[in-house]
């Protein structure tokens, strides 16, 4: 097999998007020049990544493809850099047709539009779940709609024909088996620890976590908390609040630079908790659920594609009551609540870069050869 030049250009170098970056490099046989701008000010990466990318970015000719996200605007890009630019794949892991808005935001159609210019340009395009996908295309069709004239109809089709699914890679570890977990509350006596490992944003809805966790207190039932996670910007005033009302249970709070700590929380959690309104595939979950964690997330989004059938009735819950009440029951009965559930750390293990690079590496040569 060859083994080609690429480069990476991730305008938002954190969250998932660093963790799909460094984990692709790692992995492919191919090999990455990878460039970045930090996590923030998405709005401004969104609009003019292209401008800085195409002045810092030299010999272009040089690499047998590119690779980006949907944070760049790719039609600038190209626009930019002209008939010297090789092909590209563009990996979706958000879109701003669907994306839900923070309190007080109206919608800036221009993002929309920058989405739909960046898959027109793109050779190829990924999506990081089949939910994620068939949204984009849902609310495609009725975002060119709202053009009083002249729309573009013929990009739904032409974007859906160069479109795919592909699943981002997970980096777990190697040497250790998640299934053989040490169970902290058998061992030391401590109180299950529940595990929040998702941004300290709006659209993970960390008040109607907190809310859940408020429902263990008024119920007696002993917990510890660990609040993970990457937080951009302004620390949310839920978590600054909880962090008083909750005091010695929060046994950690804030982000955990050192992946190998990281996993270290996860191996001693007891149940992991989401409550997002926005996710297209869930790497935080899936590495919880891989080191032993008990999930329970919302009916909703990608969740029930990721969670094996099999742990929808007990894991998934349809309302902020069904969540408190699972919640409750898992941790008062634990750990004889998480027995149905040994399984499932194998499960993930469908999701492992290992498992995952070779439809990569394939996608990447075919971007560069097209079959047939």
């Amino acid at each position: 097999m060859s083994r080609l030049k690429f480069l990476f250009i991730e305008p938002f170098f954190g969250g998932s998007h660093r963790s799909f970056a460094e984990g692709l490099v790692a992995h492919s046989r191919h090999s990455f020049d990878l460039v970045t701008l930090p996590a923030r000010f998405w709005k401004w990466r969104l609009r003019g990544a292209a401008l800085h990318f195409f002045k810092k970015i030299k010999n272009i000719a040089h690499y047998d493809g590119i690779i980006t996200s949907d944070m760049m605007s790719l039609s600038d890009f190209k626009a930019l850099t002209g008939p010297v630019c090789p092909p590209v794949l563009v990996y979706f892991h958000e879109n701003q047709l669907t994306y839900p808005l923070a309190p007080g935001e109206s919608r800036d159609f221009q993002y929309g539009f920058t989405d739909l210019t960046t898959a027109l340009a793109a050779d190829r395009i990924l999506f990081n779940s089949h939910t994620h996908h068939d949204a984009f295309f849902t609310h495609l069709p009725k975002f060119i709609k709202m053009m009083p004239e002249y729309r573009p109809n013929w990009a739904v089709a032409e974007i859906k024909a160069k479109s795919g699914v592909l699943y981002p890679g997970c980096s777990f570890e190697k040497e250790n088996d998640p299934s053989g977990k040490i169970d902290l509350q058998d061992k030391t006596g401590a109180a299950p620890l529940i595990i929040w490992n998702h941004r300290w944003e709006f659209d993970k809805k960390p008040d109607d976590f907190f809310a859940a966790i408020d429902s263990l207190v008024s119920r007696k039932i002993d917990f510890r908390l660990a609040l993970l996670g990457e937080n951009f910007q302004v620390v949310p005033k839920a978590f600054i609040a909880a962090r008083k009302r909750l005091g010695a249970r929060i046994v950690c709070y804030g982000y955990e630079e050192s992946h190998a700590r990281y996993i270290d929380w996860l191996k001693q959690g007891a149940v992991v908790v989401s409550t997002a309104i926005q996710e297209n595939f869930g790497i935080a979950a899936v590495e919880a659920m891989r080191y032993g964690c008990v999930p329970l997330l919302p009916q909703r989004l990608a969740y029930p594609e990721v969670l094996p059938r099999q742990f929808h009735a007990h894991s998934l819950y349809s309302d902020q009551a069904d969540l408190e009440q699972k919640l409750g029951r898992l941790i008062k009965n634990y750990p004889q609540s998480a027995a149905p559930y040994h399984k499932l750390p194998e499960a993930m293990k469908v999701f492992a870069w290992e498992e995952m690079i070779s439809h990569y590496d394939d996608e990447l040569a075919n971007l560069v050869e097209p079959e047939g």
